[in-house]
């Protein structure tokens, strides 16, 4: 059943697309409690971000239900509901004939906001985001890729959602940039006192992001516990490969670095 003390609630939620011989996700029961981090993982067509659309109504289940802090989803028309939970993704989607604080305030703006409380919340996000004020005018388009995820992050802000939607957010990003704006992610969920709920193919992001990993194959959830449970004691074969990919990694990492330099670096 639905508890009232979860930020998100699903209960035995499915889809099955028309025309698909299988549910995209069947039976889900998840509790996602307040101010929790927690990653969404999977192989493609595993259910993700399904699963991550049907919490803000992008898509509708065909059966089971869903809450947002205890209340049914379904009471709010839609359009009010996004509002009230930001969502991030990895196109970013930024309007490329407004200006980076219009892009900020499109959120507040259909609220009705007094343009004055608007402004000043564009810059409190830029601040937030680690950006320059004077960012506010520039176009999409004279922004690096990470410049730009971070004002994707800032428009999902904008409202003061308590509950942010993740949807393989820095998985287009360089390593480096893609490092550097986790950990900014991640010092905004605890400094805002967040929920946040990621999906992301990258097992390593989910291990050092989020306090609790979902794990999902052909639509259903096969693992749900902490990234240190997981490793310590897979549920199958299956969560064991997962895991298992970034000790693997640290494992040649760690050889590499061990291994001796030939004599005419020394």
């Amino acid at each position: 059943m639905i508890g009232h003390r979860a930020s998100i609630a699903l209960d035995r939620v499915s889809k099955n697309f028309a025309g698909s011989d299988h549910f995209a996700i069947c039976e889900i029961s998840l509790s996602i409690a307040t101010g929790s981090f927690v990653a969404v993982v999977g192989g493609s067509g595993s259910g993700k971000t399904t699963l991550l659309k049907t919490i803000n109504r992008l898509i509708e289940p065909d059966s089971g239900s869903v809450a947002i802090e205890g209340k049914p989803a379904r009471d709010l028309p839609a359009h009010t509901l996004r509002r009230e939970i930001g969502y991030v993704f990895q196109g970013i989607g930024l309007f490329p004939h407004m200006t980076v604080a219009e892009n900020i305030a499109i959120t507040p703006a259909l609220l009705r906001w007094p343009k004055e409380e608007i402004s000043k919340r564009v810059m409190e996000l830029l601040e937030l985001v680690e950006l320059p004020a004077t960012f506010a005018t520039r176009a999409p388009s004279e922004l690096s890729g990470g410049q730009r995820q971070r004002v994707g992050v800032a428009r999902a802000l904008a409202a003061r959602p308590r509950i942010m939607l993740l949807d393989e957010p820095f998985g287009a990003l360089d390593p480096i940039t893609r490092d550097s704006i986790g950990d900014s992610y991640r010092h905004l969920h605890e400094t805002l006192g967040l929920t946040s709920l990621m999906v992301t193919h990258d097992i390593m992001e989910a291990m050092l992001m989020a306090d609790r990993i979902v794990v999902l194959r052909n639509g259903r959830v096969v693992a749900d516990d902490t990234p240190h449970a997981l490793l310590e004691r897979p549920p199958d074969a299956y969560v064991r490969a997962l895991m298992d990919m970034p000790r693997r990694q640290a494992e040649r990492v760690q050889a590499l670095m061990s291994e001796p330099r030939p004599a005419s670096q020394v």
